[in-house]
């Protein structure tokens, strides 16, 4: 089981976000009142693209694991900096498979969608950001660790100290990817 640190939310299209005391999770639209709130694709550039797409964004979480990375290697970094909605603890969030569900506080529920991409716009935020949040696998390949993303599927409120538990798809473990 891991834990949440802290969650976040921002109106309108902003890369940061206001850390709160508490999120609500709308079943199938994301976190009330946030800027990327909704059933189809909310993220500017993909929405250009093709609107009517799913939107698979609803909720990214990070870990606060990443944010203690980032500081040892000098960017100041607070918790909702990054545009996440809830960072978390005690949790590999990059390890999960795509499909895992999670279960926040006493009701909400998520499953993991894919992997946040690193963007140019953590390089305008701090310079060198994208490149700290990227890294190499075993083999050689891309990986991320900007964070997860996730839909929404159940309703309920989230509030930092929420205990998060995790359950896996059943089947072969499929690799998060970038969404």
């Amino acid at each position: 089981m891991g834990r949440v640190v802290a969650v976040c939310v921002r109106r309108g299209h902003h890369f940061s976000k206001t850390p709160a005391l508490s999120i609500r999770l709308l079943k199938g639209l994301g976190v009330e009142g946030d800027g990327h709130m909704g059933a189809t694709v909310q993220h500017r550039y993909d929405r250009r693209r093709d609107p009517g797409k799913p939107n698979l964004r609803q909720v990214h979480l990070i870990p606060s694991e990443l944010f203690d990375d980032l500081r040892g290697k000098g960017f100041a970094i607070a918790h909702g900096d990054l545009g996440e909605n809830i960072t978390t603890s005690g949790i590999d969030l990059m390890a999960l498979p795509t499909g895992t569900r999670m279960y926040l506080g006493a009701n909400a529920g998520i499953e993991l969608t894919g992997l946040r991409e690193p963007c140019v716009l953590m390089d305008r935020f701090q310079q060198g950001l994208k490149a700290a949040t990227s890294d190499r696998d075993a083999e050689g390949r891309l990986a991320y660790k900007a964070g997860v993303m996730a839909v929404v599927l159940a309703d309920g409120d989230v509030a930092p100290d929420d205990t998060i538990r995790i359950v896996r798809p059943a089947g072969p473990p499929q690799p998060l990817r970038p969404v």
